[in-house]
């Protein structure tokens, strides 16, 4: 596998976060839902959807910032 830096950097980012949260995802997440419910910038899903031939709109599951 070839070397690349940005991946290392990101692996090593979320490394730290889920050592921050003493490894654990939950605690991690918890934390998260805190900061933005303090910040007023909460995450939800929106629909940027795709059809799916039906006429029917599939949720692509992006997250945004809103």
């Amino acid at each position: 596998m070839a070397h690349n830096p940005i991946l290392e950097e990101l692996y090593a980012a979320r490394e730290k976060l889920l050592a921050d949260a003493g490894g654990d995802v939950h605690k991690f997440l918890e934390g998260v839902r805190e900061r933005e419910a303090a910040s007023g910038q909460l995450l939800k899903q929106v629909s940027h959807g795709t059809t799916n031939g039906t006429g029917t709109v599939e949720d692509t599951g992006r997250m945004t910032n809103r």
